[in-house]
């Protein structure tokens, strides 16, 4: 049993919560995206994982057929969106600002099923990189997608079919961001903006252990990788720099703060608690039960699929005092629940989840308002920063095939410098001589290096640095964007025959 006093301390490690009505500007609210009915849509990778899944299997030569015909198309056609727009960051999800509890806990994903997901993520035709954040209040898909629209498609598809919602149902609790909007959702995430009770420290381990877990698995890319690692820098910050996390509330101390709420008044200073953590699930049911029946508030934070407490565990659980009301409260904030609903039809219970919680934290909005005006200015700074870290990944490309151009034609001219010269040049002169053409290459390539760094550290734009690219690639015959493209899309062709 455990005390009010006591009881704070023993819920640490719990996961993180969202606190409803954020108060963000203009785009970068995370709004419910509510889809129109599409038309047919046409274009060179006109493809649906879905089509691929329900039809019986086609034979080889047709699916090099249709690969090579849709090769051919993206060939034919210079303006394709994909070549002339980068892959987008894209962030498909729901949270307790969106979605009810019920709903939420079909959708999570354990730790030890993200990079099982990564990696049906990543076979869906439009996923380049894909990461999960699955916790109590919320859970997110960040994805890479060569096409931003279809790449939705197909990711709330996914999300359907693993979850077992009706997409037209899912679709009216999802959001949807896109490039800039997704990465500061995921920079607000991780400082603790996003939370149910501000500045919740939780969520930043969080975001770290999607960071984790994500080495090594295929999927788990550099845009991605590169996007969680900056979001967890602004976290830092957040709570380094500001005083955000200063008295803050933690998710238990709101669940205390709940149960004192709900119970008579004096009663806390009474009231017997039990906690059911990740180390009591695995107690014998009657261990369990025997301590719940001494308990008038029994809270629960496990990482159990299935509900510990059904409605006949608590219809043989002896009543509480009248001094405490004659009502067991059981305050459930895991997702999935470890409390079923049904145990809320015995007359002698109530059940409270993390949805409830925000009874608690929506006492001092004004605060938090301010706290996180602080918080944002970190978070534009760290955004700027990532966005001109990914604008530098475009031209590295260009870069390696211009040094590895430029290498050849060293190496070449070395050889017949050296073929003149005889065999009796000494091991020194040879060495003066690669020396010598190494520096001549370095000096002539620094120039056009220079104008392809888009880092921030320089007032050029990436438009500018882009342009730069472009012509660089002209002048020397460097491989083009559409045979990038083409090489993402037999990868993908080739995924998908396996």
């Amino acid at each position: 049993m455990a005390t009010a006093s006591s009881f704070a301390s023993a819920f640490a490690g719990t996961n993180d919560f969202s606190f409803a009505g954020q108060c963000l500007r203009g785009s970068q609210l995370p709004c419910i995206v509510k889809p129109k009915q599409k038309k047919a849509e046409t274009g060179a990778l006109n493809t649906r994982a879905e089509t691929q899944s329900e039809e019986s299997p086609v034979s080889l030569n047709k699916s090099k057929a249709a690969s090579l015909t849709a090769l051919e198309q993206l060939k034919a056609s210079s303006a394709n969106r994909y070549t002339k727009e980068r892959s987008s960051i894209l962030v498909i999800g729901l949270s307790v600002h969106t979605a009810p509890v019920e709903m939420r806990e079909k959708l999570a994903i354990p730790e030890a099923e993200w990079p099982r997901a990564i990696g049906e993520l990543c076979s869906l035709n439009h996923i380049e990189e894909a990461a999960v954040l699955s916790t109590c209040n919320r859970m997110e898909i960040y994805v890479v997608a060569l096409s931003w629209h279809r790449g939705i498609r197909e990711v709330t598809e996914w999300m359907a079919k693993t979850s077992g919602i009706p997409l037209g149902e899912l679709r009216q609790h999802l959001f949807m961001l896109r490039d800039n909007d997704a990465s500061q959702h995921l920079f607000q995430v991780a400082s603790g903006l996003d939370s149910l009770v501000l500045g919740e420290g939780q969520i930043l381990a969080q975001v770290k252990q999607v960071h984790k877990v994500g080495q090594g698995v295929l999927g788990f890319e550099r845009n991605i990788g590169g996007l969680f690692k900056h979001a967890i820098t602004a976290g830092k910050r957040v709570r380094s720099e500001t005083n955000i996390a200063a008295g803050a509330v933690s998710v238990s101390s709101a669940a205390v703060e709940l149960a004192i709420m709900k119970l008579p008044k004096d009663g806390i200073f009474f009231a017997k608690m039990l906690v059911i953590g990740a180390e009591l699930i695995y107690k014998p049911l009657t261990e369990m039960l025997n301590s719940a029946a001494e308990a008038d508030v029994v809270f629960t934070s496990t990482a159990s699929e299935t509900p510990l407490f059904l409605k006949e565990h608590a219809e043989v659980l002896p009543p509480v005092s009248a001094k405490m009301g004659g009502i067991r409260l059981f305050i459930d904030i895991a997702v999935p629940r470890n409390v079923a609903v049904c145990v809320s039809e015995v007359n002698s219970s109530r059940v409270y989840n993390v949805d409830d919680l925000k009874e608690v934290v929506d006492a001092n909005k004004e605060d938090r308002q301010k706290k996180a005006l602080e918080a944002q200015v970190i978070i534009d700074e760290e955004l700027r920063l990532f966005e001109a870290w990914r604008d530098s990944l475009e031209t590295v490309p260009t870069i390696k095939k211009l040094r590895a151009y430029a290498e050849r034609i060293r190496i070449a001219e070395l050889e017949k410098c050296l073929s003149k010269m005889g065999d009796d040049v000494s091991k020194k002169n040879r060495k003066l001589v690669d020396d010598l053409s190494r520096g001549i290459v370095n000096k002539l390539l620094h120039g056009p290096m220079q104008h392809l760094r888009c880092d921030g550290s320089d007032s050029r734009t990436l438009s500018e640095t882009l342009e730069n690219m472009h012509a660089l690639e002209r002048m020397f015959s460097l491989e083009s964007d559409i045979f990038v493209l083409e090489q993402k899309i037999r990868a993908k062709i080739e995924q998908a025959q396996k």
